[in-house]
């Protein structure tokens, strides 16, 4: 999502921890669940759609790090599919 279009609110129970150089990934500090996918460089960030309570009418618009999926996994929605997050 756009990083101007987010608006976190209860931003003091969000922890932060840089997975890599280029990532941080933000965390309850009350739960523990992983609620962003953060890199700080881009434009963009990626929000865990678990994180919203209710209805949300947002639709999936791709498949990313599909090498690494589970082989238990099928993604036949015919959504395009990328081995990393695209450029």
């Amino acid at each position: 999502m756009p990083r101007s279009a987010v608006e976190i609110s209860g931003a003091d129970n969000i922890t932060w921890y840089f997975s890599s150089s280029k990532v941080r990934r933000g965390f309850c500090r009350v739960c523990g669940c992983s609620m962003f996918f953060d890199p700080p460089a881009k434009d963009w960030i990626g929000i865990s759609m678990g994180a919203f309570d209710g209805a949300t009418s947002t639709r999936t618009a791709m498949h990313i790090f599909v090498a690494e999926k589970g082989d238990y996994y099928e993604i036949n929605d015919g959504l395009p599919q990328f081995q990393r997050i695209p450029q």
